[in-house]
């Protein structure tokens, strides 16, 4: 796992200039079995049981096109955890819990489930660029398969029962990670948010729930399950609120260039200038620079190429640097000396 990059992050997919990955994801818990947050050790070792043997008598997966391989999260190193939720695999709650859990995960890492998370199951897709539909069939197809094995916890009134509240019925979340330096520039965010939340959006930052956003990196997800089927909730992401949000931040791209040119253009080059000249760099420093230069290249404004960006995106995460130069620690010189390398090579 160590050695390789998650596709979906460092791949350009359907409009890509705005939206940086697609996901779905659906909860689900097993019948007859306690919540996690109320299960005792033996129960969450009863259940990752459970999973496991489905997944493995699930075998290639025909509907979901993906093998899926068991990643124990007990015995997972650090690094290894880390990598995960540099990769948004994971949550960083998971990753940090003192308990039986695991993750399966595909080896294109586009499909991955979480065991013992909030709830029993935690089952995602994830792709590059606006591909709601195509995450929502993996998805789909992992949890067709096993739903042949396993009973899932279901009430014929409320539908899939969960942990929270807020997932109770369908159980699904879809989301987008979305770059919005425009809007953030013309003071306009605020306002998409308000929008958002009167459209049952949920608005978190780079790293999910609980986080703030980073180089403008915004997560937007539906908040509504109860009393809503598959396909609306498909339909009304996919066809309505993502190419609506999409729009709002083109305009804003195009209303700042003719309002702000030269403001733009010494905020993309000074931060490319930095990248290029830079010996020390934190991680935090290089993803806000990184993404202006993003922008900078999406409005034709920088030769700079926009899947080195988002490799690059990645690499400069703490982990991921350590895989590539092993010798980094996390917060000392050496990485910031490491990562500012990395990038100047990257960039050229």
């Amino acid at each position: 796992m160590s050695e390789s990059f998650s596709a979906a992050l460092t791949q350009l997919g359907p409009e890509s200039d705005v939206v940086i990955t697609s996901r779905v994801r659906f909860a689900r818990n097993l019948r007859g079995f306690p919540f996690t947050s109320r299960a005792s050790g033996p129960v969450r070792q009863e259940v990752m049981r459970l999973v496991r043997r489905a997944v493995e008598q699930s075998g290639p997966h025909a509907d979901a096109g993906c093998n899926l391989r068991w990643i124990d999260l007990q015995t997972a190193t650090p690094r290894d955890r880390q990598l995960l939720c540099e990769r948004h695999l994971v949550s960083k709650h998971f990753a940090s819990l003192d308990a039986p859990r695991a993750l399966a995960l595909s080896s294109d890492e586009h499909v991955s489930m979480m065991i013992n998370e909030e709830d029993h199951l935690r089952i995602q897709a994830i792709g590059a660029g606006a591909c709601t539909r195509e995450c929502f069939e993996r998805a789909a197809g992992v949890e067709r398969d096993l739903a042949r094995t396993l009973l899932f916890a279901f009430h014929e009134r409320w539908g899939f029962l969960t942990a929270c509240p807020t997932n109770v019925g369908s159980g699904i979340r879809i989301s987008a990670m979305l770059h919005l330096p425009a809007l953030t520039l013309l003071k306009e965010l605020e306002r998409v948010k308000r929008a958002a939340r009167e459209l049952h959006l949920a608005v978190r930052g780079y790293h999910g729930e609980g986080s703030d956003s980073l180089g403008d990196l915004y997560q937007f997800s539906n908040q509504t399950t109860l009393g809503a089927t598959d396909d609306a909730l498909l339909n009304e992401f996919h066809g309505s609120v993502l190419p609506r949000l999409v729009q709002y931040e083109r305009e804003a791209r195009t209303a700042a260039m003719e309002k702000a040119r030269v403001r733009i253009e010494d905020l993309v080059h000074r931060a490319l200038a930095t990248l290029r000249s830079a010996r020390l760099i934190s991680a935090e420093s290089a993803v806000r620079d990184l993404c202006r230069v993003r922008l900078g290249a999406v409005l034709g404004l920088l030769p700079t190429d926009l899947a080195t960006i988002q490799r690059l995106l990645l690499q400069v995460q703490p982990a991921h640097l350590s895989v590539l130069h092993p010798q980094a620690l996390e917060g000392d010189e050496t990485e910031r000396e490491l990562r500012a390398t990395l990038i100047r090579e990257g960039l050229g």
